[in-house]
């Protein structure tokens, strides 16, 4: 039943979401481009890339579901990125107007991201939609210290940075820098610093932890 649910899920809540939450953002930016776009594609793209390779080419990451390319599931993106803007626009207050709002926006997207996607990728390891070759899995630990291996990082970390962003973007809408040309180079900025500080965060993490990268599937050790 807990596995039909998430496959529903899956679908129905990315055919919502998607453009329900672009409209959201739009309308809370009155059509400012640059804060929209940070607000709901950062999330979506960050959801396709890292996956993809964690699934498709490292291999440390798999999805049992009906349709895949390869070990990925191809609306991934969505399903991530539109739950991902709901809920920091749930979440979302004042827009910022200086550096303590673009820090308190990080830091409460961080939490709330962080938090809700640990609880959900416990769940969809349980219902075994999700599988997760790490050291923990290796060890025949549990759900909980399997996620909670990455998910501070992948999500945690990708919440402060996308939070960071998204009142930057703010800030700098205010003052009228962010129009025309410069939209495109800051979403793809933020992109990028939102892949590269998780990643690095558990790689080292990783090292420090288990002696090697996590960037490959570990071996089962067998009792």
């Amino acid at each position: 039943m807990r596995r039909a649910a998430f496959e529903i899920y899956a679908y129905a809540a990315p055919a919502i979401l998607a453009p329900l939450t672009f409209w959201l953002w739009w309308h809370r930016y009155d059509g400012a481009l640059g804060p929209t776009l940070t607000a709901w594609l950062v999330p979506v793209l960050y959801a396709y890339i890292v996956p993809a390779v964690g699934t498709n080419v490292l291999r440390v990451w798999e999805f049992d579901t009906r349709v895949r390319i390869g070990r990925f599931r191809p609306q991934h993106g969505f399903v991530f990125g539109s739950a991902t803007a709901a809920l920091a626009w749930l979440c979302h207050g004042e827009p910022a107007t200086d550096w303590t709002g673009v820090a308190r926006t990080s830091a409460w997207l961080g939490v709330v991201l962080g938090s809700v996607n640990v609880i959900y990728d416990v769940k969809l390891l349980e219902s075994g939609v999700l599988r997760v070759y790490n050291q923990p899995w290796a060890e025949g630990r549990g759900s909980a210290e399997i996620v909670l291996d990455y998910a501070p990082w992948f999500f945690g970390a990708f919440g402060a940075v996308y939070g960071a962003a998204l009142g930057t973007a703010e800030l700098l809408a205010t003052q009228g820098r962010l129009t025309g040309a410069a939209v495109p180079g800051f979403v793809a900025l933020a992109l990028a610093v939102a892949i590269a500080v998780p990643v690095a965060g558990y790689w080292l993490q990783s090292l420090r932890r288990h002696g090697h990268s996590g960037c490959r599937p570990v071996a089962r050790i067998e009792p």
